[in-house]
């Protein structure tokens, strides 16, 4: 490697290291379950997101209200500086951009893909050999920013529609969409007359019948929250799951978790939602940090409930992109839609703590 080149990824790995440290300080913030229910609440309006970059757009767009660079605590709809323009907007001059992870991929090669040895790495400008076949994977991480649309000025942003509920309602079409989802996965939906049909419970995973029971001396929303519950368990802690065997309180806090952001994606009032305060159970996983527990955990959660209101055909709020802004164009790459990046480009070494523990959970 040149002395420029060397450079360039040293100052890489310092920015790298640089944005580990503001994730850090944003996960120790989390202290309580009120915490943890905002972030989620906020990460249902943000699923487009990982949870990492979920809290770190939270955190700076809170400095940026608290030094009065932007009138709302909370960012509506956030896009790279390229996004803003495809979208005809601008970023106004001097508005700071709120730094993210973003993935570094690379280019493999193989002319037998079934055999995990053969993979090897192409050169930038390298072709494969032919008969070979080839596929892209995250390799590391890089720095990349977005900014709220509170930042940017020019054409209107259209409003999506967005969920109404009165008290104690539950959502047109919920109900029958989580119950599709939990019968494709082999179980049966079935409702009690109360909850001493299922010791003393608001709902029931059976694995062994393969059931799932709610009671129904509840009003719709409760029902619905708590069929939410349980499609959680169904997904997430089955007794052949090893990581549900272990903590159960952690597969209390996911199943609830992600009933949660089902709701807040609704627009459902989530105060009756019981999250424990984080100490009891983010450190209860022997030989992990607790910090590293609450990552792992809002991860899996934002994946579980992400890809059960994708499978949803109901009306939700949006997904934290702006409106007009496809999928393709919202993801960081080299295009009109790419975010803005920080200029060295170099892939990070292995060694880079901050791109180590990113990958995991981009």
């Amino acid at each position: 490697m040149t002395p420029r080149g060397e450079n360039q990824q040293a100052a890489r790995e310092a920015r790298l290291d640089e944005l580990h440290d503001k994730l850090t300080t944003a996960v120790d913030q989390v202290v309580s379950g009120e915490d943890w229910k905002r972030a989620l609440e906020f990460a249902a309006r943000f699923r487009a997101r990982s949870f990492r970059n979920t809290l770190l757009i939270l955190a700076q767009h809170l400095d940026a209200y608290e030094q009065g660079r932007v009138a709302s605590p909370e960012p509506s709809y956030v896009a790279g500086y390229k996004q803003w323009q495809s979208l005809g907007r601008q970023v106004e001059r001097g508005q700071a951009g709120y730094v993210i992870f973003a993935p570094v991929t690379g280019r493999f090669a193989s002319s037998n893909p079934a055999d995990s040895e053969s993979w090897r790495r192409l050169g930038r400008f390298e072709k494969p050999k032919p008969g070979e076949v080839v596929r892209s994977r995250m390799v590391g991480a890089k720095p990349a920013y977005v900014w709220d649309v509170s930042q940017t000025s020019g054409d209107p942003v259209p409003e999506r529609p967005a969920p109404t509920l009165l008290e104690g309602e539950a959502p047109d079409g919920l109900w029958a969409g989580l119950a599709s989802l939990v019968e494709a996965e082999g179980f049966t939906v079935t409702r009690v007359a109360d909850e001493r049909e299922i010791r003393g419970a608001n709902g029931v995973t059976d694995y062994t019948n393969r059931t799932v029971a709610v009671r129904s001396n509840m009003d719709d929303a409760a029902q619905v929250k708590t069929l939410a519950h349980e499609l959680a368990h169904v997904k997430l802690h089955g007794p052949d799951n090893p990581d549900a065997t272990g903590h159960r309180g952690i597969g209390e806090v996911e199943a609830e978790s992600v009933a949660l952001m089902i709701g807040a994606a609704h627009g459902m009032d989530t105060t009756a939602y019981t999250i424990p305060y984080i100490s009891g159970w983010a450190g209860t996983v022997k030989d992990k940090d607790p910090a590293e527990v609450v990552q792992a955990t809002g991860e899996r959660v934002r994946k579980t409930a992400g890809a059960i209101l994708d499978a949803l055909d109901t009306v939700q709020v949006g997904t934290g992109d702006p409106p007009g802004l496809t999928r393709e164009s919202a993801t960081p790459s080299r295009g009109a839609g790419a975010e803005r990046t920080v200029p060295a480009l170099v892939e990070p070494a292995r060694s880079s703590r901050a791109a180590d523990a990113v990958v995991r959970g981009l």
